[in-house]
């Protein structure tokens, strides 16, 4: 389907299954987190419903609807305009049947759905909190990427909301908040099962965590091998060329 582009936007090939996003030059652009959450939420259950908190350009959503086996996935977006063109990228990519964009604060959720609805929540949530690192940017950007809107309590008390019993959440986060994310999700009741650090290469430090939480599970949490983005030659590893389909 034709869609119409605004000024500043592109479309990108995501290089799977012909899948294309709309994008903003001056806008917040997906990055490799989206990709690896996708990824590591690839095990969702066939004809799941789904829920993604921040979805941003929807790239989650697009990326999972190739990953997963007819999944209806929701994506919440508090921007308008952001929304609006994730919405185009749905229609774009003829995914209407699949996969629905709704602009609302995710702090409404509460006051739209019923409780245990979804089978499977993922975000990628603002990785810093309010007030904290650079704030000379554009408003869209800045949402993004802090804790303007709601806050880490939220997506997780949200998510808690919205779970069925034993359902799961994906999440990406940044290392150094990997004790608020653990604090808050045993806080909710949100048992942390299965943890995955993401390395530069094997020489430098983690620079982002996947996590997935169980609803009302028991407590056992399983550390999984690094990934590492480059080996010593500097070029991708093979592990990430398969995440991006190109091994």
């Amino acid at each position: 389907m034709e869609v119409t582009l605004k000024e500043n936007e592109r479309i990108d090939d995501l290089e799977l299954e012909n899948l294309k996003i709309i994008q903003n030059n001056n806008g917040f652009c997906f990055g490799m987190d989206s990709v690896l959450l996708s990824d590591f939420a690839k095990e969702i259950k066939p004809e799941s419903n789904v829920i993604d908190l921040g979805t941003g350009t929807g790239i989650l959503p697009i990326l999972l609807s190739s990953k997963t086996k007819n999944t209806k996935i929701t994506g919440i977006e508090i921007q308008k305009e952001v929304a609006e063109m994730a919405n185009r990228s749905i229609m774009l990519n003829n995914l209407q049947n699949r996969i629905k964009i709704v602009c609302e604060n995710i702090k409404n959720l509460k006051t739209i759905y019923k409780p245990n609805t979804f089978d499977s929540v993922i975000t990628n949530p603002p990785y810093k909190k309010s007030g904290t690192g650079g704030t000379n940017i554009e408003k869209v950007k800045l949402i993004s990427r802090h804790e303007i809107t709601a806050t880490l309590e939220d997506f997780i008390s949200v998510a808690q909301y919205l779970l069925k019993d034993k359902g799961s959440l994906y999440l990406v986060h940044r290392p150094e908040r990997l004790a608020d994310v653990i604090v808050e999700l045993c806080k909710h009741k949100l048992e942390p099962k299965i943890l995955k650090f993401v390395q530069p290469s094997s020489q430098k430090e983690p620079n982002l965590i996947l996590l997935k939480a169980v609803k009302n599970a028991k407590p056992h949490l399983k550390l999984c091998k690094p990934l590492y983005i480059y080996n010593e030659d500097g070029k991708y590893t093979e592990e990430l060329l398969k995440i991006y389909n190109k091994a």
